[in-house]
């Protein structure tokens, strides 16, 4: 049974029968030329966000170190739904309150969707636990409702608080700093009695540069000072992403490796050291956030919660091999399956198209063929129909990898969505190893089609 919460309203998580994890989901009925957006703020008791970072939409997903995690939107029928996941018991301890809002895409105010409200449920393909009913006019952005700690329990509360200056409203409200564009300077009025004064020549303005270069220009200011071996790679991912129009295209990154007995010697050489640091380079491209999440995968899925950073990454593979020894079993499928549920919120069979704005773009490392082949093939037929890329690297002859050259070209998914490669320990690590652009041609060879597809088949908005 749905609890419904009018406006003001709250009601205990436990009490609604929700004791983990919670989906909030926004829905409407979508009109010509109007669109919202879903996002959520981290606030502690003040009501104010901790920094910027608390501030989770679709272009930053995670906050609290994946506590609160952007899922997406999709369609439900003739409903277009936004979606967030929230995981109280993960949430730090100054943190009090996730603030559920949206903003409008496009012309229009929010009276001009029907069927807004928001619901909270177990996960995404659970039945609504709870749903408040939203009725708008002339706002632009909205806050719909807030998950709220009170006396040490987990409450959602019905608040539907409008701002008619959209989402620069909504956020600077909780203490988001907001880029304001400089209001136009209006022109002087004409003096018919003077003579018009032709002003000096001065040269003519370059185009605008994107918050998305000057974030790059930035990072390798930073490299520079910091990171100098970095830079060269940064740099040399940045031509082979020009090459293919994708200088200032954004992806979440992910690492996955096989952690099996097998790879001791890759570890011990460095070679996956040295490969980690050229993904590191991808994602500092990529990702807006600069980190790229690490999944680590034998018998079972480890998942490091600080993820590869630029700060600590020279020693982050020993690290993490530290507090993760080498298992004796090579599992494609559950690693596929914790990637899924970390980026989709759910793991199960998928037969229909996800959308999201940003793409994943996965990298796989493995030297040996999976236990789960079965697993694994109905994982990678599932990812198809979501916004995720699987880029396979099998260190070795090819011939060891006839099941990833099978997944590359397996029959029967939405669209393509993985291509594979192989390379032997001494192109990583030999006395003439691949060189950094030829590696990075190789990760890109068939992105960007995947890219063009995905958004023509409606894997990605925007």
């Amino acid at each position: 049974m749905t609890h419904l919460l009018p406006r003001g309203g709250n009601v205990g998580l436990a009490a609604v029968g929700l004791r983990g994890p919670v989906v909030v989901t926004l829905t409407w009925q979508p009109a010509p030329g109007l669109d919202a957006d879903l996002s959520a703020f981290l606030t502690t008791g003040a009501g104010k966000v901790r920094s910027d970072a608390d501030f989770v939409f679709y272009n930053q997903p995670d906050g609290a170190g994946g506590a609160v995690r952007h899922l997406g939107k999709s369609t439900r029928g003739a409903v277009t739904v936004d979606r967030v996941r929230i995981d109280p018991d993960r949430l730090p301890a100054d943190v009090e309150k996730v603030v559920i809002g949206a903003s409008l895409d496009g012309p229009g105010t929010f009276g001009g969707l029907a069927g807004v409200g928001v619901e909270v449920a177990a996960d995404e393909q659970a039945p609504a636990a709870v749903r408040c009913e939203v009725t708008a006019g002339q706002e632009t952005a909205l806050v719909f409702a807030e998950v709220y700690r009170r006396g040490g329990e987990w409450k959602v509360r019905a608040v539907g608080q409008g701002y008619t200056n959209g989402l620069a409203g909504l956020a600077t409200d909780v203490g988001v700093d907001v880029d304001e564009e400089p209001a136009p300077v209006p022109a002087a009025a004409a003096t018919p009695a003077s003579p018009p004064v032709s002003p000096p020549a001065s040269p003519p303005a370059g185009p605008p540069i994107s918050m998305e270069k000057r974030r790059l220009v930035d990072l390798e200011k930073k490299l520079a000072t910091s990171a100098p071996q970095l830079l060269s790679l940064v740099k040399t991912a940045g031509v082979s992403l020009e090459k293919r129009g994708l200088g200032e295209h954004t992806a979440r990154v992910a690492l996955v490796l096989d952690i099996s007995g097998s790879m001791a010697g890759l570890y011990r050489s460095g070679a996956v050291q040295r490969l980690a640091e050229r993904v590191l380079a991808l994602g500092l491209r990529f990702d807006d956030d600069g980190v790229v999440d690490v999944f680590l995968f034998g018998k079972q899925v480890h998942q490091p919660e600080t993820g590869l950073r630029l700060d600590g990454h020279q020693e982050f593979i020993s690290a993490v091999t530290k507090k993760h020894r080498l298992e004796f079993d090579t599992r494609y499928g559950a690693a596929m399956s914790a990637v899924r549920q970390h980026y989709f919120g759910s793991s199960q069979d998928r037969r229909a198209p996800l959308s999201d704005r940003v793409p994943v773009y996965v990298m796989f490392l493995t030297d040996g063929a999976p236990s789960d082949k079965a697993v694994a093939t109905a994982q990678i037929r599932s990812a198809s129909y979501e916004p995720v890329f699987w880029q396979f690297m099998g260190i070795g002859s090819p011939r060891q990898f006839t099941f990833l050259q099978r997944l590359d070209d397996l029959e029967g998914r939405f669209t393509d969505n993985a291509d594979f490669f192989a390379v032997d320990e001494k192109d990583l690590m030999g006395r003439t190893p691949i060189s950094d652009d030829e590696l990075f041609d190789r990760l890109m060879t068939e992105y960007p089609d995947w890219l063009r597809r995905a958004r023509a088949q409606g894997l990605l908005a925007g």
